[in-house]
């Protein structure tokens, strides 16, 4: 159901992410631009951003656009071909074909990870959106990395509690570098006498006898009687703990399900 959820979630949010217009792109370099003259077909080009911040223009030459706006880079253009007496009140526009500078990482486990461009605002929902979603694999909480003013930090967001909540305080915009990390989704392990011994994905809340369910229950020699879970303490010990079918189960516990003697 919380994947259910989540999924609506997301493509809620593709839906009606927001069409960046041009002026939230900021230039830089690696960015590929078509350059077109208002009335001048033959001044249009298309060209890179050059490591140095610079685009060559036909006529006026190398142009620094690096931290530009896109307006501002077309202000800009235009009053140098004013200037330079090649047109007259010259209307510039530039479309942006190629965004290099300025990219996210989205990792882990969603269905199509990548880097993407910051083609405008971005928030973490909608990049999450933007790479297909959380994964099968995935768990509810995706780690993101952020580097300001020279401090990189961490931090674990609770995506499911968050869209249950319908706060969003959490859903941070993102800036051009971040990463976005979604962790595999906790899991427990289960054998014996059950249908489907393996690893399982382990629920908030999951019971005993819900992780029974998930392998798919019991056998005909089966018994729910006398389980056991091996279970690491805080130290790494290995504990094995006689459990009752309310108890919670915990990451990367291993059920017991015995072989009934009658």
């Amino acid at each position: 159901m919380k994947k259910i959820i989540l999924c609506l979630a997301m493509l809620m949010t593709a839906l009606t992410m927001r069409v960046a217009g041009a002026a939230d792109i900021v230039l830089g370099s690696g960015d590929v631009l078509r350059i077109t003259v208002y009335g001048s077909p033959d001044l249009a080009t298309e060209a890179r951003v050059a490591d140095s911040g610079t685009v060559t223009v036909p006529l006026v030459g190398q142009v620094p656009v690096a931290g530009l706006s896109v307006p501002a880079a077309e202000k800009k253009i235009a009053g140098l071909l004013d200037s330079g007496g090649y047109v007259k009140k010259a209307q510039v526009n530039i479309l942006v074909t190629t965004i290099q500078s300025a990219q996210v990482s989205v990792l882990g486990q969603v269905n199509r990870p990548g880097r993407y461009p910051m083609d405008g605002k971005r928030s973490l929902m909608e990049a999450l959106a933007q790479a297909g979603g959380i994964g099968p694999e995935g768990g509810d909480t995706v780690t993101l990395i952020r580097t300001r003013d020279g401090k990189t930090t961490s931090e674990s967001i609770d995506i499911i509690k968050m869209v249950q909540s319908g706060d969003f305080a959490h859903d941070y915009p993102l800036a051009p570098n971040d990463v976005v990390y979604v962790e595999r989704a906790p899991r427990f392990y289960i054998y014996g006498e059950v249908q489907r011994p393996g690893p399982a994905r382990l629920e908030r809340g999951m019971t005993v006898v819900q992780a029974l369910a998930a392998g798919g229950g019991l056998t005909p020699r089966g018994t729910e009687r006398g389980m056991r879970i091996k279970r690491r303490d805080a130290s790494g010990q290995l504990q094995i703990i006689s459990v009752k079918q309310e108890d919670l189960l915990q990451v990367d516990d291993v059920v017991y399900v015995k072989e009934s003697l009658f």
